[in-house]
């Protein structure tokens, strides 16, 4: 086994959810390429005195489950996952399996699935009630994703996921003190001119506490103050589905114009999912040095440093504006030199030019000094 698992895997347990001695714990495997982190987290928690509890998902069996169901049957599935999910105290999910492994279901059956599933049990329970953690795993299929040899990708993995992120925890202090007292934000950039207020919305570091990789520091505009238009320069899944270019134009907070060149009728289907879905829940800037380019996975996407994502669907409990949807989406825009740059200013002051801060007080936050 590699060595680096188990270190990963410590970081897991004392870092990311503390689990303490008498707790349960959910350990999830999304894909099965992640036994070894799971046979490590089941015994190291075990060893902390803690009660490990295993849950397997194989995208090819949901997909056999979610064709042709029904809300009766979902509803009942969804009643033992989230009983079980009740019991924890801590969740830590590991996911290694391809999404295009769910391309197929009837978007009826994915509302249904992700209304009475998802909803409930991850997007209210797991993140209101336990101390969570959610990860992907190195395999050939995301070191493809990543155009990496699998080796490549697996050191790339290690580096993102086990930086010093109590170092990055200290630099992004002043971020977030900025940004809660902060009342508008406007983005610039190619395809871009967006502007928002987050008066009144607290910001949020997050620095290896709820996702591994992690780096970002998080807030919300208020639900009716988003106006202007955004282009997202990152491919982004859906429901197994596959967009790019995305672009959105607001007017009072709601997505009133959304497209996606020949995925615009799947991606307004999305959006009309429910009344909160054609509403921001989430701004956040990814700080994460070590990844510098996209490779089509939200979790490492959202992280990249000089990034940032504008969310539509239900908004965080720690920077909440009220929104409520049975989705949350991260989207995307880089704003280095080769995504095409961008500025971002905190009332009328310029923080962030192409990606690097430009704030005395921000600088540590820039990837030469996080590494």
């Amino acid at each position: 086994m590699d060595k680096r698992i188990s270190k990963l895997a410590s970081n897991l347990l004392n870092h990311s959810v503390k689990l303490l001695k008498g707790e349960t714990i959910l350990i999830e495997m999304i894909g099965t390429d992640s036994i070894n982190l799971a046979n490590e987290l089941i015994k190291q928690s075990k060893e902390i005195g803690a009660i490990p509890m295993l849950n397997i998902i194989d995208y090819k069996i949901l997909k056999e489950l979610l064709l042709n169901c029904n809300e009766e049957q979902i509803k009942e599935y969804a009643k033992h996952d989230l009983e079980r999910m009740k019991n924890a105290d801590a969740y830590i999910g590991i996911r290694s399996a391809n999404p295009k492994e769910l391309e197929g279901i009837p978007k009826e059956n994915m509302e249904i699935y992700n209304k009475y599933y998802q909803k409930p049990i991850h997007l209210e329970e797991r993140v209101n009630n336990t101390k969570w953690c959610i990860l992907r795993y190195p395999n050939e299929w995301l070191a493809k994703q990543a155009k990496m040899s699998l080796k490549a990708f697996t050191d790339f993995f290690y580096d993102v996921c086990t930086i010093d992120y109590g170092k990055m925890e200290k630099a992004m202090e002043p971020l977030k003190l900025l940004l809660s007292n902060t009342k508008n934000v406007h983005i610039k950039g190619a395809g871009t001119d967006l502007t928002f207020s987050v008066e009144g919305i607290p910001a949020e570091k997050y620095f290896g506490t709820y996702n591994i990789p992690d780096g970002e520091v998080a807030s919300c505009p208020t639900k009716f103050s988003s106006n202007g238009y955004i282009t997202y320069n990152t491919e982004t899944a859906y429901n197994g589905i596959i967009f790019n270019n995305i672009y959105f134009e607001f007017k009072d907070g709601k997505i009133i114009k959304a497209e996606a060149g020949d995925k615009t009728k799947e991606l307004n289907e999305i959006l009309d999912t429910d009344e909160g879905a054609r509403y921001i829940g989430e701004f956040a800037l990814g700080l994460n040095p070590y990844i510098k380019n996209t490779m089509g996975d939200t979790l490492f996407d959202e992280k990249i440093a000089g990034s940032f994502h504008f969310t539509p669907g239900t908004a965080l409990e720690e920077s909440d504006n009220g929104n409520r949807s049975n989705i949350h989406w991260d989207i995307v825009c880089i704003q280095t030199p080769e995504f095409g740059g961008g500025e971002i200013y905190f009332d009328d002051v310029l923080v962030r030019k192409d990606g690097k801060f430009v704030l005395e007080e921000l600088k540590p936050l820039n990837p030469e000094n996080l590494i």
